[in-house]
């Protein structure tokens, strides 16, 4: 595994796990974590699912541009926005497209820049006391890094407008009950809910599951027609691979499929 500044990388089988790894920051994600979180997705090798956590008492409690020296003068001219186009944005596309399911669990603050990368995992599980936060209404400026579309289309318009115009604190309760994340587990429980979770995608028809997540993105923002269309084309693509002749088998012999990813 390559070595990062700002993250931990840790193959398990086939899962690999990603730590962001600035506690004394709550780790606040500079653009160096930014860009390792970037190399980390480029570089998943034949990983079949991704877990990624916080280390400390936080997940990520938002952007850090200071990390590098952007001081006040540079985000006067801009550094925010080219922060944004250059670091932020591709990684949050980044792990939104990764062809394998990606799971995470949210330990305390995820805010900003942080709750969107949370939000971005395929599955999204947070201990009781973790909290999801949009607070740059507090410092006059708009949500960022994909979260107005994540919000929107996990919670609705009135409940994205409430947490983005009113800077409110969502618990992790709440955020199961709103459909925001898949589950709130006890603390305690969080890494070992999401590590097996994360083994179970792993051991699953990975193939699958990535035209299943370009499906889902174009149900999103596509009409019927397109989604039709992508169904019918995935499922060609997923009726010629191994492991659906391998799941057919397991079927008729009745015995668990042992899915290879291909």
């Amino acid at each position: 595994m390559a070595d990062y500044e700002t993250i931990l990388t840790e193959r398990k089988g086939d899962v690999l796990k990603i730590t962001l790894n600035r506690p004394e920051r709550l780790n606040a994600a500079s653009l160096e974590m930014a860009d390792d979180l970037s190399a980390a997705f480029y570089d998943l090798g034949d990983a079949r699912c991704v877990l990624i956590t916080g280390a400390g008492k936080g997940f990520c409690s938002g952007a850090d541009l200071a990390a590098r020296g952007e001081g006040d003068e540079r985000r006067a001219k801009g550094g925010s926005h080219l922060a944004l186009q250059n670091h932020y944005n591709p990684l949050l596309s980044q792990i939104i497209r990764c062809p394998v399911p990606v799971v995470t669990a949210v330990n305390g603050a995820a805010a900003g820049v942080g709750c969107s990368i949370a939000l971005a995992g395929d599955f999204v599980l947070a201990g009781r006391n973790a909290y999801f936060l949009q607070a740059f209404v507090n410092i006059g400026l708009v949500p960022d890094g994909g979260s107005t579309w994540l919000l929107t289309r996990a919670i609705g318009r009135a409940r994205a407008t409430r947490m983005m115009m009113l800077g409110e604190k969502i618990g992790a309760e709440r955020a199961e009950e709103w459909g925001l994340i898949y589950r709130c587990v006890d603390d305690e429980a969080l890494m070992g809910e999401a590590t097996t979770l994360a083994e179970k995608l792993a051991a699953g028809p990975t193939l699958s599951y990535a035209t299943m997540k370009r499906n889902i993105a174009i149900a999103l923002d596509g009409g019927l027609p397109d989604v039709l269309l992508a169904e019918a084309e995935g499922q060609r693509i997923a009726g010629a691979s191994e492991d659906a002749m391998e799941g057919g088998m397991a079927f008729l012999q009745k015995r668990k499929a042992a899915f290879k990813g291909r």
